[in-house]
């Protein structure tokens, strides 16, 4: 495999524990439930591409993003109290971005379309709730804060009607930042 096509896969090493000690385990793609490779997952090192790393199985609880880089004791820097239990590869993506927020859930109130980072829909706006989206192009991360801050979740394209149904237990988003290919 040419290092062309490494980067456009992705390859992130999990180790059991910090300071990338004890097991190890490569991944390359999506993993939904960790238990059968490794007992438990406290630092890691992503070689290529890039990942949402998530605290429960299935892709569900706290999220992460992770880029090229060593994460080596991952818990102290994000204040987890759990281990990472499934991934999920974030594709390269290259083209426009697109995305249309709504004030309420299922598509409801003020309605914008979005095409670059915003980095305060309250300023921008004059929205107080992000509550559901329509992703048409491109990847996006969403922040519970202003400023690309605070608890953050993953969308690709596709319709989100009502976020607290996607396991967010957070009030609202504040501030959106495209995935960019520089990224990887």
């Amino acid at each position: 495999m040419s290092n062309t096509d490494m980067n456009m896969r992705g390859k992130v090493i999990f180790y059991e524990d910090r300071n990338f000690q004890g097991r190890s385990w490569e991944c390359m793609s999506d993993c939904s439930d960790f238990s059968s490779y490794l007992s438990r997952c406290h630092s890691c090192r992503v070689e290529s591409g890039c990942f949402m790393v998530y605290n429960r199985p299935n892709y569900m609880g706290h999220q992460y993003f992770m880029r090229r880089g060593d994460y080596a004791d991952y818990m102290n820097m994000w204040g987890w109290s759990d281990c990472i239990r499934s991934c999920r590869m974030v594709p390269m993506y290259r083209g426009q971005y697109r995305m249309r927020i709504y004030e309420r859930e299922n598509f409801g109130g003020q309605m914008y379309e979005m095409m670059d980072d915003c980095d305060n829909i309250m300023d921008r706006y004059r929205m107080n709730n992000c509550m559901s989206c329509n992703v048409m192009d491109g990847h996006w991360l969403m922040y519970e804060q202003p400023h690309y801050r605070g608890r953050m979740m993953y969308f690709r394209p596709g319709e989100y009607r009502n976020f607290m149904n996607m396991g967010w237990s957070g009030s609202r988003f504040m501030s959106m930042r495209r995935v960019m290919d520089s990224w990887y």
